[in-house]
């Protein structure tokens, strides 16, 4: 295996206790912090915004993992860099003209990632692949977390994985909802480079612990 990106997601932090988590994240063996930005209209769930972004990007002192649940999402691109997203990643099924938008983010030197949801299947992706830096696989259907892991998700890994060697695409792919230390390893051997980790993390006695764990299995 490789060395798996682990990117545990603020949505589950405490938000009364935001910075003692984001500090957690910066001491553990974590990647990338992942940022839900939901808009209630896109997903039935509002998460924060960009006041809670820029609390965020003040403490963290790793990559910022952003990805938009929201619908329209070009009107926010430049906002979401000067804020200091590294990575912007907006849903397939929220964009009319995804080449454009992905362009729109990379100008803005920020990387463009695009997000599936469960129902969308991979070849959609066929004709953008070699302009993204990422695809975000969406393990479960989004809007809340602590959802059960979706099976198919394995599938639908490898038949991305071989669409971005076919085409000699440098995306990387990111697995989001419902992972933990049962499924980790399995989707890293079935092409995952990169792994959210909400509850799993957040929920547990030693979230510290928890991602060096996640780190160990997916060597």
């Amino acid at each position: 295996m490789n060395n798996t990106i682990i990117a545990p997601s603020v949505l589950a932090a405490d938000f009364a206790n935001l910075q003692r988590d984001i500090k957690m994240i910066n001491e553990s063996q974590a990647d990338w912090f992942h940022i839900d930005i939901m808009d209630g209209v896109f997903v039935p769930n509002i998460s924060f915004g960009m006041p809670v972004l820029e609390a965020i990007n003040k403490h963290a002192k790793k990559v910022l993992d952003v990805h938009l649940m929201i619908v329209d999402p070009d009107r926010y691109i430049k906002t979401f860099k000067d804020l200091g997203t590294d990575i912007l990643t907006v849903h397939y099924e929220a964009c009319t003209h995804l080449h454009r938008t992905v362009q729109a983010i990379k100008t803005e030197g920020m990387k463009a990632g695009v997000a599936l949801n469960p129902h969308t299947p991979v070849a959609v992706l066929e004709d953008i692949i070699q302009d993204l830096d990422l695809v975000l696989i969406m393990s479960v259907n989004p809007g809340f977390g602590g959802q059960i892991f979706i099976e198919n998700t394995y599938d639908k890994v490898r038949k991305l994985k071989a669409m971005i060697d076919v085409k000699r695409s440098s995306a990387i792919i990111e697995i989001d909802g419902g992972v933990n230390s049962v499924n980790a390893k399995a989707l890293v051997e079935a092409g995952a480079n990169a792994l959210v980790a909400g509850n799993f993390v957040f929920k547990s006695e030693n979230p510290i612990a928890t991602i060096k764990e996640l780190k160990e299995l997916t060597k």
